[in-house]
């Protein structure tokens, strides 16, 4: 993964040149991620003496995505052949999630 994360990270400031941020867990500590691009990578630690589950705010976000994301039930699984196809099912997902929320509230 953390090698992974260089170029998602290069091609992500290309397309979204406004993040300046991302939060990682400690799988991506090291040199490689953080000199990637000008987005820096916060890593999200557990706290000293920590005992059991405690919820990370930051980390919280991105499992929470995640769990939203895999009640779909083409997303529950990748049986997808090319990332592009993948990206689509994610960009769908995410549009319905979205219109379902706008359609609540109304």
């Amino acid at each position: 993964d953390r090698d992974g994360a260089v170029p998602v990270l290069k091609q992500s400031r290309r397309s979204y040149p406004f993040i300046v941020k991302a939060f990682a867990d400690a799988g991506y500590a090291g040199d490689k991620p953080a000199s990637a691009t000008l987005i820096a990578v916060e890593i999200v630690r557990k706290s000293p003496g920590q005992v059991g589950f405690v919820v990370h705010p930051r980390r919280w976000v991105v499992e929470r995505f995640f769990a939203w994301i895999s009640r779909n039930r083409r997303l529950w699984k990748d049986p997808e052949v090319t990332i592009a196809s993948a990206k689509a099912f994610l960009y769908a997902a995410s549009v319905m999630m979205l219109l379902h929320r706008i359609g609540c509230k109304v």
